[in-house]
């Protein structure tokens, strides 16, 4: 049965996932929203096609890691005439003075005992699913040709075996190079382990860099180089998950395209990273932050962009993919950047914040960059109380959303800190100004006396995990006996042991029926703020275990079966393990 134990590969450009057998079941390209060339994933539960895979004659048992400190996934299947190991990666490492990123997977393969037998199937597909390629071959490479894309593997494997997908006897390592139509400069062996050498360099001086908190290191490292795995360097952009339609819960029709960038989830996301001492990743950030918000005149910003600023993302249903375990619908684009969802200019700001005060950072901040985040402040002071989609998209109803507005009051807050920095005293005074009255409003019409809590919107009568979000965001003290409160009731009202429900009211499909793993870290760390500890590391070391056999989580886990569920990896999931992991870890002053 399909699941979502699977390894990811990646270098910033593209990425692939890859299944306990070894079988690249999911790869776009040219890049995150491209066309998914091994689509195996969404194509129910037998698919024939859309898979890299190699089969070893008598499968008795798999195994597979991540070699320490990098994103080089090693697979090992054991046969009944020996055991073979796979070994991929996507390159990326320092070469002519510039990082090299090709849209090229590198597969190698090599007995470790006996005399494996086995076959490769690669299988590739063009127009989602719908064209199957034509094949040339030439001396040691096969093309595989669509109408407007051509791949190509190159390998010293017997091609005709390839071809026919027949069983061979693996008694010499062989390697494969798979990506754009162009020739292999030098063999392809010696190609093959320099470039999978260079790129293991890569992330063991990258991940030398980080600055780790003392305790579950591991799990940081894991969660931090899969977020960089979901960068899209190229313009800037992050990715808010690799894959598109996993169901958030069994047959829910809840399936949604999450390979663009949200502004939202985006700013999560460089605040983590850089919370590890590295800051690449948010200038490459601000510069594509900086094109939107120019690009806006000063007017609405929807939630989610394409990875190269695409404004347009088309939803429509492709009924040819029968869906993750055969639970459609499989969809492409996403309607969500047709939303208003208000909290988008305070995750602009926020994302932004950081550039203006960091040393570190080669490419100084301006006063017309200060003018440009401005305007959105403008718009966020304007719709501060106004009802939009939310955080959780929803699609039938509209509501003034405590999450929304209190982003909104993060957009004037922030600007009035920046305005300070750049010295403009009289925009601190009329930044924080609006941020005072837009936080007067939120205390007034968000907080219920009925239920003792902050609640979802205002005047409304529902809880929602979002308003943890309050402390977090610096809006009140994590002592104060409302957040407190609302603390407790939200416990109440949506956990599930360590796991925490986004909301109590039904939504456009019903209730939700599985825990959305945010929730849970944004519950452990207002415990922590609160100073209940000891019960915030449980649930902390809980969340962990919920991760799966290679330390990564999608967006949800059903709270009764512990089943991973939503597309995956999920950023939000793996912000929360590094932000958990940094506010719970014993100071390394304690011990060393």
């Amino acid at each position: 049965m399909t699941t979502l134990d699977l390894g990811i590969i990646g270098n910033c450009s593209f990425s692939a996932l890859i299944d306990p057998k070894g079988r690249i079941v999911w790869c776009c390209l040219p890049r995150f929203d491209g066309d998914p060339v091994f689509n195996a994933l969404i194509a129910g539960d037998e698919p024939s096609e859309g898979l890299f895979s190699v089969e070893i004659e008598g499968l008795t048992e798999t195994e597979q890691h991540y070699e320490p400190n990098t994103a080089v996934l090693t697979t090992r299947l054991h046969g009944k005439t020996g055991s073979l190991e796979i070994r991929d990666c996507a390159p990326r490492f320092f070469w002519r003075d510039r990082i090299f990123r090709p849209q090229t997977l590198v597969r190698r393969i090599r007995p470790i005992s006996g005399t494996p037998r086995i076959a490769i199937r690669v299988r590739p597909t063009f127009g989602y699913g719908t064209v199957r390629p034509q094949r040339t071959r030439g001396s040691n490479h096969i093309r595989y040709v669509g109408p407007e894309t051509t791949l190509r593997l190159t390998t010293v494997a017997p091609l005709d075996y390839i071809v026919d997908e027949t069983f061979f006897n693996l008694s010499a390592p062989i390697d494969f190079i798979f990506g754009p139509d162009e020739t292999v400069e030098g063999g392809v062996a010696h190609t093959a382990r320099d470039f999978e050498e260079r790129t293991i360099a890569y992330w063991h001086g990258w991940v030398a860099n980080l600055a780790l908190p003392f305790e579950w290191q591991d799990a940081v490292i894991r969660a931090a180089i899969t977020l960089k795995m979901c960068t899209y360097e190229s313009t800037g952009a992050i990715v808010a998950a690799m894959t598109t339609s996993i169901p958030e819960a069994p047959d829910s029709g809840r399936n949604w395209d999450y390979r663009f960038c949200w502004l939202r989830d985006a700013f999560f996301v460089v605040r983590a990273i850089n919370s590890l001492g590295t800051v690449q990743t948010m200038e490459n950030y601000f510069r594509y932050l900086m094109d939107i918000v120019a690009d806006s005149g000063g007017g609405h910003l929807q939630p989610v962009f394409g990875v190269g600023r695409e404004r347009q993302l088309v939803e429509r249903v492709l009924d040819n993919f029968a869906g993750y375990r055969g639970m459609g619908p499989v969809r492409c684009g996403n309607q969500a950047y047709e939303h208003y969802q208000h909290d988008v200019y305070g995750n602009v700001i926020l994302g932004a914040a950081q550039i203006f005060f960091d040393r570190r950072i080669e490419m100084k901040p301006t006063l017309t960059h200060f003018r440009l985040l401005e305007q959105a402040g403008e718009q966020a002071y304007r719709l501060h109380n106004e009802p939009d989609a939310g955080m959780w998209e929803l699609r039938s109803r509209s509501r003034v959303h405590t999450s929304s507005s209190l982003m909104c009051w993060a957009a004037c807050d922030r600007l009035a800190h920046i305005a300070a920095q750049m010295g403009e005293g009289a925009r601190v005074r009329y930044w924080r100004q609006r941020a005072d009255e837009i936080k007067e409003r939120i205390l007034a019409q968000a907080w219920s006396e009925k239920r003792k809590a902050f609640v979802e919107s205002f005047g409304g009568e529902t809880l929602d995990t979002s308003v943890l979000l309050m402390a977090e965001v610096g809006f009140i003290d994590a002592r104060d006996p409302r957040f407190v409160s609302t603390v407790d009731q939200l416990e109440k009202a949506l956990a599930i042991g360590p796991h925490m429900m986004r909301y109590e009211a039904a939504d456009d499909f019903g209730k939700p029926e599985v825990a959305f793993n945010i929730c849970a870290f944004w519950r452990l760390d207002a415990l922590a703020r609160i100073g209940r500890y000891e019960e915030a590391r449980e649930i902390f070391e809980a969340m962990l275990k919920a991760r799966n056999s290679l330390g990564i989580l999608s967006e949800d886990t059903h709270p009764v079966t512990g089943e991973m569920w939503g597309n995956y990896p999920q950023t939000y999931s793996m912000v929360g393990i590094i932000n958990g992991a940094r506010r719970l870890s014993k100071p390394w002053e304690s011990v060393v």
